[in-house]
């Protein structure tokens, strides 16, 4: 006498693709906590200029840091080929510091390492992202977007005093 295999082919089957569908529930799940509960987004735009006038229109034309208020910083960068302006920014800790960016040519990342700053510099596209550093130290900030052959010479730096 034969008998039928316990796992038949269907039920194997089934089994997929229940386990498929309860990991699409819980990625699902992780993500709407993330955005909803955690408050994380991805930064959008915050406005357009005309990417060939980008160093006469404000505040691009004087790139670096300035204090808006005590506590209260914006730092404007410019992304070109292989080369962020300004190099570098010094600032107290537990400065609050607004990042104003765009790019020139480009394409370009804007990743502050240790932090949650991390933009994309697209060329027209003014980004903006809010971070407060909390204690003193030196980030690199790094293009994290492959952008020609001096991509890997691309850095400034952020010291917190």
């Amino acid at each position: 006498m034969s008998k039928e295999h316990p796992l038949s082919p269907e039920k194997v089957e089934k089994v997929f693709l229940s386990l498929a569908a309860a990991m699409l529930l819980v990625f699902l799940l992780a993500l709407f906590y993330s955005a909803y509960a955690m408050g994380m987004h991805l930064p959008g735009r915050d406005g357009e200029i005309n990417p060939t006038m980008v160093r006469e229109t404000p505040p691009f034309d004087e790139p670096g840091l300035k204090q808006i208020e005590p506590g209260r910083y914006e730092a404007v960068f410019l992304g070109m080929a292989w080369a962020f302006q300004p190099r570098e920014i010094r600032i107290p800790a537990g400065a609050e510091v607004t990042f104003i960016t765009t790019a020139t040519d480009v394409i370009h990342g804007f990743h502050i390492e240790g932090t949650r700053v991390n933009l994309m510099m697209i060329p027209g596209q003014i980004g903006r992202a809010t971070y407060t550093f909390t204690e003193p130290g030196e980030h690199l900030i790094i293009c994290h977007e492959y952008c020609g052959a001096g991509h890997h010479l691309m850095y400034a730096t952020v010291i917190v005093e």
